[in-house]
C-alpha cells in the first residue's frame, strides 16, 4: 500500500502555523487541534519546519518558561523530511522508524498534498494485515471446498 491510500481515509487537511507566531501560539494551536505537531509554513506549499510537543519541551527544559514569548522559528524542527503519495507505506515506516520522527509532510511537485502521522501509518498496516488474512481465509475456503 501507499501513501496516498492514508491521505485517501484521513484527508489532506493540514494544520499548520508561521514561523514567526509566538510559541503560545503554538501551543493553543497544538492543543485546539488535539495534535502533537504542526507544519511551520512561511508560504502555502513552503514547508520551512515542524513544529512538535518535543520542540516545547527542549525549550522549556533549556530557556523556562519565557519560551512562551519567542517566535515558533527558534524553537522549531527544520530538518523536515518529506514523503510523496507514491511511497508504500513499509518506506515510510523505517524512515519514522530511523529518523525518530512521528510526522512526515506528503509533497508532490512542490505542492504540499497533507501531512501523515506514525498513527496514520500503524493503522493503515493493520487494515493491509487484516486485508491479506481475509483473502488467506477465503483462499484457503475454497481450497478446502474442491
Amino acid at each position: 500500500m501507499h501513501v496516498a491510500a492514508v491521505l485517501k481515509r484521513k484527508g489532506s487537511h493540514v494544520i499548520s502555523i508561521r514561523p514567526d507566531q509566538t510559541i503560545a501560539e503554538a501551543v493553543t494551536l497544538l492543543s485546539q487541534n488535539g495534535i502533537g505537531a504542526a507544519l511551520v509554513l512561511d508560504s502555502p506549499d513552503s514547508v520551512c519546519g515542524i513544529f512538535s510537543e518535543r520542540d516545547i519541551i527542549y525549550g522549556l527544559a533549556t530557556h523556562g518558561a519565557d519560551i512562551m514569548t519567542r517566535r515558533v522559528e527558534t524553537l522549531m524542527s527544520r530538518d523536515v523530511h518529506l514523503c510523496s503519495p507514491k511511497d508504500t507505506i513499509a518506506a515510510v515506516m523505517n524512515v519514522m522508524t530511523q529518523q525518530r520522527i512521528r510526522h512526515l509532510p506528503v509533497v508532490e511537485d512542490g505542492k504540499l498534498l497533507g501531512v501523515i502521522s506514525i498513527g496514520d501509518v500503524v493503522k493503515q498496516r493493520l487494515i493491509d494485515t487484516e486485508l491479506d488474512l481475509e483473502t488467506l481465509r477465503d483462499y484457503a475456503s475454497i481450497r478446502a471446498d474442491q
